[in-house]
């Protein structure tokens, strides 16, 4: 009998119902969901870590695609004023630009979601006047695979364009004559 009481665990709470959806509605009258507040938060999340790097949640990404993220880091007083990206080894991402903004520092880069599921990619940021200190930042993102829909973005998460398939069915060679 343990799989009679599977479904009864109650979940606590993303989503709670109108007293009008608990019991019976009748007929005409409306159902309505309410979300918790911080499920309205559609913007980048960033998140610093104790060892004080960085953790930057941009959200749901469509595989193949091309996006231009954008988001604010608080100011970085180890770093000084003038900061700049490192250049790191990385295919899918770039950085486009770091602009000190009354609120810290605004950094843009592109990405391109590559590969299905949670992906992270890394940068560095550097006092161009100091070498010995730098922090890193990871961008983290859930990529969908093309079939499931296209995601809802987050503000400063913008697509920019689609990159080519590759495993198309389609293709212009006729083979061997």
């Amino acid at each position: 009998m343990a799989t009679a009481n599977k479904g009864n665990k109650a979940k606590v709470g993303s989503i709670r119902f109108s007293e009008a959806t608990t019991s019976h509605p009748t007929e005409g009258s409306q159902s309505h969901v309410h979300f918790d507040e911080k499920l309205h938060d559609s913007v980048v999340m960033v998140c610093q870590e104790p060892d004080g790097n960085f953790l930057v949640k941009i959200g749901f990404l469509k595989i193949m695609h091309k996006y231009e993220i954008t988001f604010t880091l608080p100011p970085l007083p180890r770093l000084g004023k003038n900061i700049c990206a490192l250049p790191f080894p990385n295919l899918h991402l770039k950085v486009l630009s770091v602009t000190p903004v009354p609120e810290g520092f605004c950094v843009k880069c592109e990405y391109i979601a590559h590969k299905e599921g949670v992906l992270k990619e890394e940068l560095a940021l550097a006092s161009e006047t100091n070498d010995n200190t730098s922090v890193q930042v990871v961008l983290q993102a859930r990529v969908m695979d093309r079939h499931h829909g296209t995601p809802m973005l987050l503000d400063g998460v913008r697509c920019v364009g689609a990159e080519l398939e590759y495993d198309s069915e389609h293709s212009d060679w006729r083979g061997f004559d």
